[in-house]
């Protein structure tokens, strides 16, 4: 492998919370895999996508959220054309059109680094996570030239409440390390998130205003990315399982020094309460951003399981007890955070497709075609 072929664009560990990875070949959009002149955006294998419309141009643009209404998106972007150092979080109407034609609003405090944020019930204030409290500055990142990749685990980071006006309403976590990639159960009663408050990256629920927190996973390894199925009864999410006595020294030491490497991970599924724990992929790995179906019967995920040499994520539906796995998306170097609309009908996702060659990851939305 030439390190000097390979570019990494790297959001925050939530934003794969981000695991994006491109190369310097094939990030321009081919028109040859282009479906049709009235769709030039969709690859021609892309039968699930219908209309797909390009929502960003520039920037890492990820983990885009729908409203409960399915009209707003809340995301994470570090577009340095918006006066960004790093991520931070913002609010669009999808009524405007695109964020070429009108600007987002940002709703974080500009201070530190954010990720993962959600729509609270009612469309007026959402949660994200947020370092801000330990500092102004955006928190390093981790020294890459250990061939090994890694992201931080920042004990600054806090979970929030603030409206779409930017104004901070509450602060729902104040345990001492990480809490953050917290997303909100449709039946809007709970919160699901990662905590490092046991010892261990797990999973842990509690009430929309932060009371009555209880921990659900409790397996050695990183869970994390955790979404609730549309009646809220079920949570997917993605983990590491280090096995061996050489995996689990080198997870507990990465761990103390505040990193985790997310090279190997599968995707998992759980009652809300953390109870009939299975798991559904074995594909190898990295396997990550899982979401429901609109029925509840398949999720949707992003995976590099397929790719020779790693560096090709693409978007697959796979039923919940691990069989039919079918390929949605293709570009050739990144596509990952689907979520549906509450509705059902559309699907936002982040995709490295008609970048023009750059390392941009732009936000794109579709018509979902059953």
């Amino acid at each position: 492998m030439k390190t000097n072929t390979i570019l990494f664009s790297v959001l925050t560990i939530s934003t794969f919370c981000a695991f994006i990875l491109s190369t310097k070949k094939n990030t321009t959009f081919s028109t040859e895999n282009q479906t049709n002149a009235a769709d030039t955006l969709t690859y021609k294998e892309e039968k699930h996508l219908k209309n797909l419309k390009q929502l960003t141009f520039g920037g890492d643009n990820a983990e885009a959220y729908f409203s409960f209404d399915n009209q707003k998106i809340v995301f994470q972007s570090n577009f340095k054309m918006w006066g960004l150092e790093c991520d931070q979080i913002f609010y669009f109407d999808l009524n405007k059109g695109n964020m070429k034609d009108s600007k987002p609003k940002m709703i974080s405090t500009s201070k530190g680094r954010t990720t993962c944020s959600y729509f609270l019930p009612g469309d007026t204030t959402i949660v994200y996570a947020s370092t801000h409290r330990g500092g102004d500055a955006c928190p390093p990142t981790p020294d890459r030239n250990t061939g090994k990749y890694v992201w931080s685990i920042h004990d600054d980071y806090d979970i929030f409440v603030a409206d779409l006006k930017g104004n901070t309403k509450k602060q729902l976590t104040k345990k001492k390390g990480y809490d953050a990639e917290a997303t909100v159960s449709p039946k809007g009663d709970k919160i699901v998130f990662t905590s490092t408050r046991s010892g261990d990256l797990e999973l842990w629920t509690m009430n929309i205003d932060g009371s009555k927190p209880k921990q659900i996973t409790k397996g050695l390894g990183y869970d994390g990315g955790a979404f609730f199925s549309p009646d809220g009864s079920k949570i997917v999410f993605r983990a590491s399982r280090p096995k061996t006595p050489e995996e689990i020294k080198e997870y507990k030491d990465l761990l103390k020094q505040g990193l985790v490497q997310p090279t190997n991970m599968e995707i998992y599924i759980c009652n809300a309460d953390g109870s009939d724990l299975r798991q559904v992929t074995k594909l190898g790995k990295a396997n990550w951003a899982p979401f429901f179906t609109p029925d509840g019967k398949k999720l949707l995920f992003s995976s590099n399981h397929a790719s020779a040499r790693g560096f090709q994520f693409n978007i697959y539906m796979i039923n919940l007890d691990g069989t039919g796995l079918e390929q949605v998306t293709y570009d050739k170097v990144f596509d990952s955070f689907p979520m549906f609309s509450p509705d059902g009908k559309k699907l936002i996702f982040s995709s490295n497709r008609n970048n023009n060659g750059t390392r941009d990851t732009n936000l794109f939305i579709a018509e979902w075609v059953d």
